[in-house]
């Protein structure tokens, strides 16, 4: 197999500064990708195979989770958690009105009605006080979503399940690595996920996914939701296509490929995050007191913090994306739209002015290139290019 490295394009067709760019991890890996892959190919098994198996067992050691459950998306991870949970048709679940769309999707791909409530200003959390005022007798389910660097209020949001016997879940997708008391994301209420999206910490080539849980009757459940609703041991036995089917499930197996790449990625997974906190700490020393920034992410004193996306609220935001990207850096709107005034939602009737904290994030937020092939000198190119800008 080539080097990924042989047909990685010139630097003169890439922006001076691309939002992402993994292209010199593939290089310095490929070995070790090379191996595993050809592993795959040996055992002729391309998703929900060995490699799938021992990525499980790894990510398992990783996060200290029992149970690992492989899937072939965050989305679907999402998904199966909610049905393994419980859900039933009607159930409302209250999610963020700030975070990525398949946080809200997933509750109605799961069968469930999403309830939305604002965020707290400072970490993008859900705010447990808005949760409290969101519940009904129908609620039976709490989702909140552990965005950008920092973990949502997990004390205050257990606080507020437990007064109203909600089962708390985790969209922990941007989570991997983040921990608070020793216990890593996704473990704090009955479940949680992962996602191994291409730009995400740990990163795959496409799209991949796992649910983490400690609870055994849980993982079974999501183990045979993956395969078409399958109980037993059905990971890397062909046969077991021919299974009876417990329970209507899913096609959501993890391509073996994906956790072949996973597998050699998660070898330098810590020095990654370590990588990209101190990327996150020049930035934080280049704009402070910058005039039009309005806010930058705590670094440091914050536990648990991993830096999956630098984000800052900006004054006058589009305006300095474009400036940006006149002069070769990208940038990413995180989120150019709260979830509860999305089209799919109209029939919520909710009005602008509803989840203000979350509207004003919309407006403002602006996240900068943060990965670790990502040089001091392309950053202080971002900071000087912000500073020309607000002058």
């Amino acid at each position: 197999m080539p080097s990924p490295a042989d047909t990685v394009p010139q630097q003169s067709e890439r922006p001076a500064v691309p939002f992402f760019d993994q292209a010199r991890t593939f290089a310095e890996l490929w070995p070790l990708i090379e191996r595993h892959a050809r592993e795959v190919l040996d055992d002729g098994k391309f998703s929900h195979g060995r490699q799938v198996e021992r990525l499980e067992q790894e990510l398992a050691r990783y996060t200290g989770a029992r149970y690992v459950v492989g899937v072939n998306s965050g989305t679907d991870a999402l998904v199966l958690l909610l049905r393994a949970a419980g859900l039933r048709p009607g159930d409302e679940v209250v999610v963020p009105a700030f975070s990525f769309f398949a946080g809200a999707s997933s509750v109605v791909l799961a069968g469930g009605t999403p309830v939305f409530a604002d965020i707290e200003p400072v970490g993008y959390g859900l705010d447990p006080a808005a949760v409290a005022a969101a519940v009904t007798e129908r609620t039976r389910f709490l989702l909140p979503a552990h965005l950008f660097h920092r973990l949502a209020d997990l004390p205050g949001l257990a606080a507020v399940a437990q007064q109203h016997g909600l089962t708390l879940l985790e969209d922990s997708a941007e989570a991997i690595g983040m921990r608070r008391g020793g216990r890593h994301a996704g473990l704090f209420g009955a479940g949680g996920v992962l996602s191994f999206f291409p730009t995400k910490t740990l990163g795959a080539i496409g799209d991949a996914g796992a649910v983490l849980t400690d609870d055994e009757e849980l993982a079974r459940t999501v183990d045979a939701l993956r395969h078409h609703g399958r109980f037993g041991r059905t990971i890397g036995d062909f046969r077991a296509i021919n299974t009876a089917t417990s329970l209507p499930g899913f096609n959501s197996k993890m391509d073996d490929l994906q956790a072949a790449v996973l597998l050699a990625k998660l070898t330098r997974l810590d020095a990654d995050i370590a990588r990209r906190a101190e990327l996150a700490a020049a930035y934080e020393e280049r704009l402070a007191g910058q005039r039009g920034v309005l806010r930058r992410p705590a670094v440091g004193g914050v536990e648990g913090q991993v830096f999956y996306v630098y984000l800052i609220e900006a004054e006058r935001r589009d305006e300095l994306a474009a400036h940006l990207a006149r002069h070769g850096v990208e940038t990413e709107v995180y989120y150019p739209s709260p979830l509860p005034l999305q089209p799919c939602f109209t029939e919520l009737g909710h009005r602008p002015g509803d989840f203000p904290v979350a509207e004003a994030a919309c407006a403002h937020t602006l996240a900068l290139p943060l990965y670790p092939e990502l040089t001091l000198d392309q950053l202080d190119r971002v900071c000087e290019l912000i500073r020309s800008f607000y002058r």
